[in-house]
């Protein structure tokens, strides 16, 4: 179950990424209610896409580590990086958050949930050391 949840949420990463592009390159709207506060802010937009690089990297590590054909050891270590990586990125969303002061209970659960998941991830990964997959 633990894997369905990562995998959904790496592809949900990569979604809400697609859709912050196809926005920022005009061929899509969103409704300004589903957006971050302040979304309209430059400062506040820069700081958004400064989640790009690690969000992606966890959905795409975390992807390759469960879905690649691998060395065991290697599998291992891309699936702690993918974890770290998460943790990293809901940590960081959470802490800019509670130093601006700011609460929307839809935001702070999304990168809540990337702690958890992450967390769990890290506590549940089991070095696997075959030569192949």
């Amino acid at each position: 179950m633990q894997n369905v949840l990562t995998t959904a949420t790496e592809i949900a990463m990569l979604l809400y990424w697609l859709l912050a592009g196809s926005l920022v390159l005009g061929l899509i709207s969103i409704d300004p209610s589903l957006m971050y506060s302040d979304y309209q802010n430059p400062l506040v937009a820069a700081w958004n896409w400064s989640f790009f690089p690690i969000d992606v990297a966890f959905s795409a590590i975390g992807l390759t580590a469960r879905f690649g054909t691998m060395a065991g050891h290697l599998k291992f270590k891309l699936e702690v990086i993918a974890a770290v990586l998460m943790l990293c990125a809901g940590l960081m969303a959470v802490s800019y958050w509670t130093i601006t002061g700011d609460f929307d209970v839809t935001w702070w659960s999304m990168n809540l949930w990337l702690i958890i998941l992450g967390t769990a991830n890290l506590i549940c990964i089991k070095p696997n050391m075959t030569k192949s997959v």
